[in-house]
Parts: C-alpha cells; sequence; structure tokens
C-alpha cells in the first residue's frame, strides 16, 4: 500500500523554507512503489507575519501590508523552477537609493498585494508565478506584532527588538490577539494526515502561529500525527540556556490543547570549530539528557546539513518523517483487533 500523506508545516524563518525544500523532493509517488511507500501527496505551510526588520519591515511600515520576506522564501522553495525565476525573486537591490536593501520577490508581493487588494490573493497569485509545489498560508491576513515579557519582568515591543535583547524571553503575545487565520489555511490544517512544528525561532517563528486563534484547535480536529522538529542550537537571548525539554515546555504553554506526537532531534555530531563560531554569538547546541521527561515519543536521527550553517536537512528530515509515520502505522496495524 502507498501512502500519500497531507503534510502541513508550521513556521517561519529562512529554517522553514530551507526545509521546504527538501519536503518538495517527496512529492511524486515512488516509480517503482514496494510496500508501504510514502510520499507528501500535498504539503502545505503555515508562515508567521511578525517581522518587522529588513526590506520586510519597511515595506510594512510604508503600505501598511503584511511583511512580505519570509512567504517569499517559502514560495521559491516550492517553486517548480529554482533557477531563472526563483532568482529573480530572491535578488536583492544594492546601492544607496530608495531600492537599496530591498528584495524583488518583496516588492513583487507588496505590488500583487495593491493589485489584488489582498495580502493572501497575492500570495496565491504569486504561487502561480513561480508554479509551486504545495501552497502558503501568512498565519493571518491581519497586521500584527509581537510583544514580549522577558525575564526580568520588562516588556518588550516588535520582532526585531525581542530577538536583539539580551534578556530571555518569558513569553509572547500576538496584539491584536483576536487575528483570525485565513479560512483556507485551517482547512488545509484540518484536512493534513502529518503536522510539522518547526524549525525556526521559538518565540518569534514558531509559537506567533500557534497564537493565531483557531491554529491549535484546527491541529487537534485534524486527528494528524503532531512532530515537534526541534532547534539544533539555542539563539542568543532569546532561548539562552534552554535544553530541549525547556523548548518543548514553552510551546506547549504557549498552545493549551496542543498535543505532540513526537519530538524529533537531531542526533548528529557538530563540528568542533561551528560550535565555537556559533558560541561566539552567544549559540550554543541544544542539550537533552537521557533522563529528562518529555511528554511524548523522542525520536533522534541525523538531521544535519552538510553545510558551513548548522540547520537541517530537508531530505534527512523528509526521510526521518517518512520512519515515523511507518513506525505509527506499524503500531495501529499491531494494536487493531
Amino acid at each position: 500500500m502507498i501512502y500519500g500523506l497531507r503534510v502541513f508545516a508550521i513556521g517561519g524563518g529562512t529554517g522553514l523554507s530551507a526545509l521546504l525544500a527538501g519536503l518538495k523532493q517527496f512529492m511524486d509517488p515512488p516509480p517503482e512503489p514496494s510496500k508501504d511507500d510514502v510520499y507528501f501527496a500535498d504539503l502545505s505551510a503555515l508562515v508567521t507575519v511578525t517581522d518587522d526588520g529588513g526590506s520586510s519591515g519597511r515595506l510594512r511600515d510604508e503600505f501598511q501590508m503584511l511583511p512580505p520576506g519570509d512567504i517569499r522564501n517559502c514560495l521559491v522553495s516550492l517553486s517548480a523552477d529554482e533557477s531563472l525565476l526563483s532568482s529573480l525573486f530572491q535578488y536583492r537591490f544594492e546601492g544607496s537609493g530608495d531600492l537599496a536593501g530591498h528584495n524583488f520577490g518583496n516588492l513583487f508581493l507588496t505590488a500583487l498585494t495593491g493589485v489584488t487588494g489582498d495580502f493572501s490573493e497575492a500570495v496565491r497569485a504569486a504561487s502561480q508565478v513561480l508554479a509551486i509545489r504545495g501552497r502558503v498560508f501568512p498565519s493571518t491576513n491581519q497586521r500584527v506584532s509581537l510583544r514580549a515579557e522577558l525575564d526580568d519582568g520588562s516588556i518588550v515591543w516588535g520582532e526585531t527588538n525581542i530577538t536583539g535583547s539580551p534578556q530571555r524571553v518569558r513569553r509572547v503575545y500576538l496584539e491584536p490577539e483576536d487575528c483570525r487565520p485565513p479560512r483556507e489555511a485551517l482547512k488545509a490544517l484540518t484536512q493534513a494526515d502529518l503536522v510539522l512544528i518547526g524549525p525556526g525561532s521559538l518565540y518569534t517563528s514558531l509559537v506567533p502561529n500557534l497564537l493565531v486563534p483557531g491554529v491549535t484547535e484546527a491541529i487537534a480536529s485534524s486527528g494528524a500525527d503532531v512532530v515537534y522538529l526541534a532547534n539544533v542550537m539555542t539563539q542568543p537571548g532569546e532561548t539562552t540556556g534552554y535544553s530541549l525539554v525547556d523548548h518543548v515546555e514553552a510551546l506547549l504553554d504557549h498552545a493549551p490543547g496542543l498535543e505532540l506526537s513526537c519530538v524529533l532531534r537531531n542526533s548528529a555530531s557538530i563540528p568542533a570549530e561551528m560550535i565555537a563560531r556559533y558560541r561566539e554569538d552567544g549559540a550554543e547546541p541544544v542539550r537533552h539528557s537521557r533522563g529528562d521527561a518529555l511528554p511524548c515519543a523522542l525520536v533522534s536521527e541525523d538531521l544535519l546539513h552538510p553545510g558551513a550553517a548548522v540547520r537541517h536537512d530537508g531530505v534527512k528530515t523528509a526521510g526521518a518523517l517518512q520512519s515515523i509515520f511507518h513506525r505509527a502505522h506499524a503500531r495501529v496495524v499491531h494494536t487493531s483487533p
């Protein structure tokens, strides 16, 4: 039997877009299928829209729109042709004029938003231009900001200020809190077989999606396997000193009612020279001890990309997700009367 899974990924930043590029490679049934083959028949992504820095932040403020950067990266990752057209969308203007620092894809989405009058419609139109394999949704169509309470009790506004603070985050909130997700996103989420949360910045890429009313409830009603893809490294200030358990507890604390089927973490050793380089910026490998208690199963696999940056390898992660589904299916078959 061949399993065509409907996968729904939740996140933001460069981590999610890199992962989608890997998952996209498993969206076709195998040419010579064998027993219990798994492929990703449908791939959707819910992307946070709280970015207020760089080109996205400038466009957000000037045109009173949602920040396009993370959405653009995910569209490019899922595009059928990753050569010329994708390179065009990622092109960044140089110089010292008004366009300096802006990304063509961001400007394109800005123009489409003006033409269609709706950011989600602009994303759909860009999806057609890029012929993407899958669907990309903003977590909400409303302009939202992120507010954080830090360890010392102070309040910080804005994603850029939160990530730039040396203080650890105690809790984050969306403003306004009553924003709503796109209906199409909720529909796709309730139909998912596998929900993947991560990778991405805990408080600025993952949690903001789960704070949008209706998202956690849709995950619960889907009956899907819910996998948290753990970060490989901590983030300076934001999660300094956080263990794997700390990450999971913070995630669940912000999303009451969310139940994880398993946590997927990288087990491969990080080269010492890379650890030293990251340590200079205040980042450390996310630690986990065998005795640390998690509220769900833990799956450890080699997920490390063999590049200059510490990040997940999309192809390796896809294989791990397929194995997780195999094991879950085997347990169901074994326990069925």
